[in-house]
């Protein structure tokens, strides 16, 4: 058998499900095989305890690329597949080094090999020894064990040996869907597509709501958001984007007298709004951005104003997280030249010159009588709208 291409991806969290490992890793495969079933050419699976390869006429460079954007896994690995012996792997070994260096050019080098065969006949020291001598003898190259300039690794599996010169850093965390599902409410700054980027990586099934101030701002808003859906599909798939016009709504929170209050008295209808939502679709949590101190409506405070608008258990993954961190993640994930695009934001439309930073409940409760706040939640649920941002790794129909 010649030396095969494929990727190996492994996981990391869920190896320490105990009795319920066997159902992440239904929801891991199921990811899995989503995620490449877009490629021109169809991709075998196979499970092998803790790692799932991946075989296919694609090209590997797209097999990889797929695979890392899976949620759950913590490494993924382009690899030659080879016989189940010490020549074979030593072929695939130096085949897979002349493919991607000028041999030409001494370097220093190392062979990790380990067996998840144990019966194999040689010991992991010995196959390593092997292979490094076969290397030696073609390319003149010094073996390093401490300071390796490259480093090879070898697995033995069950009926084959796998070679690899890389280990790509997964998503990591927990399959989507294997902890229920949530509502995102979604702007379109750098935070909240951070946060439902991070409630995904903990096994949320997530969908998003956007809140726009139609009819007094115009739909950039509503192309970013849906722009942002679109880029977090890559990691999850199938999410729905709810879009809901509350123009007039903040104009009566307004010309009720909320004054420095508007923007948490806003943010409360937001919450209301969305949890009424989440129960129609059967999400069972709401997720913001919110990250404590970043501004004045997000004091402790008003904070713990805003979160008893709901009865929703309300989660914050990026609470703790500074500006340049969630920027940061922001690039990492794809969002973040997206979130940088200008549009007019229906949070900042009735923003007063000073925002309170210490609002009372009371304060909060006087204000959402005086509007009737129960009768807006209807009126813009109403009128709101559904969008199924397509996952730009589908296949195409």
């Amino acid at each position: 058998m010649r030396p095969q291409r494929c990727v190996l991806v492994k996981y990391g969290e869920l190896m320490l499900k105990g009795q319920n490992h066997a159902w992440f890793e239904r929801h891991l495969f199921d990811r899995l095989e989503r995620a490449v079933a877009g490629l021109e050419h169809p991709v075998h699976t196979e499970r092998r305890g803790g790692v799932i390869v991946l075989t296919s006429d694609a090209p590997q460079e797209q097999l990889l690329q797929r695979a890392k954007l899976v949620i759950g896994l913590s490494l993924v690995q382009p690899a030659l597949r080879a016989e189940q012996t010490p020549e074979a792997a030593a072929e695939a070994v130096v085949q897979l080094i002349g493919e991607q260096y000028d041999t030409a050019v001494p370097r220093r080098f190392a062979i990790r090999a380990r067996r998840r065969r144990k019966e194999f006949p040689l010991t992991s020291d010995q196959l390593a020894s092997r292979i490094g001598q076969r290397v030696r003898d073609a390319y003149g190259w010094p073996v390093d064990l401490d300071e390796p300039e490259i480093e090879v690794n070898v697995e033995v599996d069950r009926s084959e040996i796998f070679a690899s010169l890389a280990k790509h850093r997964g998503q990591g965390g927990l399959p989507v869907g294997t902890s229920g599902r949530a509502l995102v409410l979604l702007s379109g700054g750098y935070d909240s597509p951070v946060a439902g980027y991070r409630a995904m990586r903990r096994g949320l099934r997530c969908d998003f709501v956007h809140f726009t101030g139609a009819p007094y701002t115009n739909a950039s808003s509503i192309y970013k958001a849906y722009a942002l859906v679109r880029q977090l599909n890559r990691y999850q798939g199938d999410a729905k984007l709810h879009v809901v016009s509350v123009g007039h709504a903040q104009r009566a929170l307004a010309t009720a007298g909320a004054s420095g209050a508007q923007m948490v008295a806003q943010r409360r209808l937001y919450l209301q709004v969305a949890e009424v939502l989440a129960k129609r679709i059967r999400a069972r949590a709401l997720v913001t951005g919110d990250s404590l101190g970043q501004v004045s409506s997000q004091t402790l405070t008003n904070l713990a104003n805003t979160e008893q608008a709901a009865s929703l258990p309300l989660l914050r993954p990026l609470l703790a997280w500074d500006k340049d961190e969630i920027v940061a993640e922001a690039q990492r994930i794809g969002t973040g030249d997206i979130s940088v695009l200008p549009d007019e934001d229906c949070c900042t439309m009735l923003a007063p010159p000073r925002v309170e930073t210490r609002t009372s409940a009371k304060q909060l409760e006087r204000i959402e009588q005086r509007v009737d706040v129960e009768d807006w939640i209807g009126k813009v649920l109403a009128n709101a709208q559904i969008m199924e941002p397509e996952d730009p790794n589908a296949s195409p129909e």
